[in-house]
């Protein structure tokens, strides 16, 4: 089953490993018996994303990503092990969407005749507006 980043862009379950361990926090009985904590581990070199992609990733400055390129995440939010699991693929999937996001080239534009018309008869207008508040010289 894939994973998919974007509409062209999917990685595969083989990529990355998940790993149960128990969660932190309070939990009364039931705590020390499950392991529902999820730990997403995601080696970038090795994945089967565009290089561009994962040239972005390594060079994002991201915590969760080690010095061997490992993306590492921990999901313990829900409690059972499949809500986490669904959870951490969803957050890898929006992290890898946000690191290699490109905004879009802007082209500079002019104002058109017909704006800068308006903008400078508005400007002789408020000058106009101005010039009948002064007193009069008698």
């Amino acid at each position: 089953m894939a994973v998919f980043i974007t509409h062209q862009v999917s990685i595969d379950e083989s990529d990355f490993t998940l790993t149960a361990t128990r969660s932190q926090g309070a939990g009364g009985q039931h705590v020390n018996k499950v392991a529902t904590a999820i730990y997403l581990r995601f080696d970038i070199h090795k994945s089967s994303l565009p290089d561009k992609m994962k040239a972005k990733l390594l060079n994002s400055n991201d915590t969760r990503i080690t010095s061997e390129g490992i993306l590492v995440l921990r999901a313990q939010n829900h409690r059972t092990q499949e809500h986490n699991k669904r959870d951490a693929i969803k957050r890898l999937a929006q992290i890898i969407k946000t690191s290699t996001y490109e905004k879009p080239v802007r082209k500079p534009t002019k104002p058109s005749r017909s704006s800068q018309r308006k903008r400078m008869d508005s400007k002789t207008k408020s000058g106009q507006q101005k010039q009948l508040r002064k007193k009069l010289d008698v």
